[in-house]
């Protein structure tokens, strides 16, 4: 069996989808379009420079969920998936997918941006495991509390949530012929490392730099 694991943002998805759903957010009027896309752009700056603080960018980007029910939660996303994701997921990410999948490997999604977000994009891959970033959520009833919970997925956090899902599947990167990872951003790079055959996905400057140096395959999904 082999391991194929996929970053999401502007690597299956032509774009960002935190990006997509605070721009989502924005239309519908429940958060002020100064404000968000002012942080938007102050996160994304220190996200392409490896400097973001996870932490305070999950706080920002976790508060609007707790300002409305799941039940309207739930709706307006099916409403995002039409309008903002399914418009950017092209052929060939839709491909290399099922290329993995008829092959029986075992495919996760790992991405930094929240499961609430990112968990039907998955569905829409067909890609039967996610590991994102977890926002931690009252059972009873859905609603969330606005903060993450364990550990994000992020970085070097990545690869702790990856081996904590490895582990819950009685699992571990020997288990394995091949592991491969598809990313965009040197954000990535610890993640990148870790696997057999990592590959960049129309990669950022820094990560084709680094992957070129290193002979690791690059493609394009665009």
């Amino acid at each position: 069996m082999n391991l194929a694991l996929f970053d999401l943002d502007n690597t299956l998805i032509a774009g960002d989808s935190d990006f997509e759903w605070a721009q989502f957010l924005i239309a519908k009027g429940a958060v002020d379009r100064e404000i968000q896309e002012a942080k938007n752009v102050e996160f994304y700056e220190h996200y392409k420079a490896g400097t973001l603080d996870i932490g305070a960018f999950l706080e920002f980007q976790l508060a609007p969920l707790t300002r409305h029910s799941r039940q309207e939660l739930d709706a307006w996303h099916a409403e995002f998936m039409d309008r903002h994701i399914r418009p950017i997921i092209g052929d060939k990410a839709r491909a290399l997918v099922r290329e993995h999948l008829d092959a029986g490997d075992l495919c996760a999604i790992v991405t930094a941006t929240n499961s609430f977000v990112t968990g039907p994009i998955a569905r829409e891959f067909g890609i039967p495991h996610l590991i994102g970033t977890i926002p931690a959520v009252d059972l009873k009833d859905g609603t969330f509390f606005g903060t993450p919970t364990g550990t994000p997925s992020f970085q070097a956090g990545k690869i702790v949530r990856v081996e904590q899902w490895l582990e819950a599947h009685g699992l571990w990167w020997g288990s394995f012929e091949t592991t491969s990872f598809y990313s965009d951003s040197h954000n990535d790079l610890p993640l990148m490392k870790q696997v057999k055959m990592p590959v960049a996905v129309d990669p950022d400057d820094r990560l084709h730099a680094y992957a070129s140096e290193m002979g690791w395959k690059i493609i394009t999904l665009r």
